[in-house]
């Protein structure tokens, strides 16, 4: 299969009546996969309402079938297509957050393809603060199933050029709006259980949700995998991860410092190829050191949110480097900080090592 890519302007003004963003809805109304940008990450869409089409998503991704897909919607008109109810908090998130990286996990309706829920009862629904998906999903008339546009697995996709990287030949199509912005994934909060639950932290965070609804929980799958069990994605499954193998240090900073030179000498005696994520205060530390092959920085320790943005490209470039063994610093867990360790502990297979 031949992928095309329609690249626009995020900030084209009247994006609908750009010829790319027709050309980019006729392949979903078509039943096949387009790879799209959000403000979070990139999408792989399909029809929400179609088992045949979503059921490509699983088969491009190799996504596991018991991992339910969000489904985004265009305008607050198409909620009721998918969601059978909208509870009162529901309603204050969403006039708070959306368009935003929020999704709100509702009862569905029957018009919602049974491989979109995997099952469950409920429907993950969001609508992405992005102009091209906005148009995208309007133009195309139907709310659209998607999750990250990789294989599954590796690292979110923040470019088109990774989604290429990951999907070539075995989508449609890839719209090309450029980097995303947040650059981890949306919030997912159960809004049938009361008080409501967060399975996955994203680019909303509890401290954001507490002060619209009050009390909120969040999943122990969060912070313990092996817990999980898939009522959203992100959940269960080894995500996110680089080809090497990668190991969290957590801990008082010049011991965490301490067993990461160790760490990495040992990888270095059994001839593996090395490297490093480091904040961008502390990167050029871990270069004069020469402890790694590579060293890696992801934004500043000041700023998490930029953290949140570069971890997936950075993730990637270890691939590019060939690197086999990466070894990191813990973060801090509050705001969004809680979404980025979710992330780093996901691509570590749970390798985490407390000092």
């Amino acid at each position: 299969m031949e992928t095309k890519v329609w690249h626009v302007d995020k900030n084209v003004e009247e994006k609908i009546n750009y010829s790319q963003i027709v050309d980019a809805a006729r392949v979903i109304r078509d039943g096949e996969l387009l790879a799209f940008p959000t403000e979070t990450v990139y999408g792989l869409g399909a029809n929400a309402l179609s088992d045949e089409a979503v059921e490509k998503i699983y088969t491009a991704k190799g996504r596991p079938s018991d991992n339910p897909l969000i489904v985004h919607i265009g305008s607050l008109s198409q909620l009721s297509a998918v969601a059978s109810f909208v509870p009162p908090k529901a309603l204050k998130l969403i006039e708070a957050f959306w368009p935003g990286p929020l999704t709100l996990f509702l009862p569905k309706t029957e018009a919602v393809a049974g491989r979109v829920t995997a099952g469950l009862d409920t429907v993950g629904v969001r609508m992405p603060d992005h102009p091209l998906a906005l148009a995208l999903i309007q133009e195309a008339g139907v709310p659209i199933a998607a999750p990250s546009a990789n294989r599954s697995g590796r690292p979110s996709p923040t470019s088109a050029a990774h989604v290429l990287a990951d999907l070539d030949g075995r989508i449609a199509g890839v719209l090309d709006g450029g980097p995303t912005g947040v650059g981890v994934e949306s919030t997912t909060i159960d809004m049938t259980a009361e008080p409501p639950v967060i399975h996955r932290p994203g680019g909303i965070t509890y401290e954001q949700i507490k002060a619209v609804i009050g009390e909120v929980l969040v999943d122990a799958a969060v912070t313990d995998s092996k817990q999980a069990q898939p009522l959203s994605p992100g959940m269960k499954y080894t995500h996110y991860a680089p080809e090497g193998q990668m190991w969290i240090v957590s801990g008082e900073a010049a011991a965490a410092r301490q067993q990461m030179l160790h760490m990495l000498a040992e990888a270095k005696r059994e001839g593996k190829k090395t490297g490093v994520l480091a904040v961008e205060e502390k990167a050029e530390w871990w270069r004069r050191q020469e402890s790694a092959d590579v060293v890696i920085s992801c934004g500043s320790s000041s700023e998490l949110e930029s953290v949140a943005r570069e971890l997936y490209s950075c993730l990637r470039q270890f691939d590019d480097h060939q690197v086999e063994f990466i070894v990191s610093e813990a973060f801090p867990t509050s705001g969004i900080g809680l979404a980025v360790m979710n992330r780093l502990e996901k691509a570590a297979g749970g390798r985490i090592i407390r000092v």
